[in-house]
């Protein structure tokens, strides 16, 4: 009998140590998550964006196609639209005949300035690719995608638009080709020129 006191008390022993160390786990992982939650609200933008409308626009500098420089900081006094893009992006590919449309041919004379800036690859593809989506708004190049990151996460993805008013502030983001998304750009850019 003594020796089955024994072994009951070594086995309700067991149950709360292991019941303990179970809650201790799920206590650990709720923490976990709730952190991970955190982190995603911190970056307050779930398409992947690190910058936020009312924020100055980081400046960089790219080497055009036309083997010209662009500034971002030089083009203080003008609207700026910056378009993240590259050959390998079907979005992109979609997008970029209305940008050249409805946005650069319509409203360049007006003084817009739009950019491309080409992620992550070499300036032979960048320009076959302009030839190709037949598109005449510059390309520039981030071959390694030092100008998105500042911007956007790097798993972050294109096709995305950042709109730069005359102060140099961000006052538009898009993410990927939604038609009204689209059209509420257009509307900004014509009321900021």
């Amino acid at each position: 009998m003594q020796i089955y006191n024994t072994n009951k008390f070594t086995f309700m022993k067991a149950v709360k140590l292991i019941t303990t160390i179970l809650l201790g786990l799920s206590l650990t992982c709720a923490c976990t998550n709730n952190n991970k939650k955190n982190k995603k609200t911190e970056s307050n933008d779930d398409r992947g964006y690190i910058v936020k409308v009312g924020q100055e626009a980081p400046d960089f500098t790219t080497l055009l196609t036309d083997s010209t420089t662009f500034t971002l900081s030089d083009y203080r006094g003008k609207v700026v639209m910056l378009q993240f893009t590259a050959s390998w992006c079907g979005v992109c590919r979609k997008e970029m005949p209305h940008i050249e449309k409805d946005i650069w041919q319509l409203l360049k004379d007006k003084g817009l300035v739009v950019v491309g800036i080409d992620r992550g690859e070499p300036m032979n593809k960048v320009i076959d690719f302009a030839k190709k989506m037949e598109v005449t708004y510059p390309l520039g190049l981030d071959e390694d995608s030092r100008i998105f990151e500042l911007y956007a996460r790097a798993d972050a993805g294109i096709t995305r638009n950042v709109i730069v008013n005359k102060d140099g502030k961000i006052v538009f983001l898009t993410r990927l080709f939604e038609e009204q998304e689209f059209k509420a750009m257009i509307e900004e850019i014509k009321r900021l020129l």
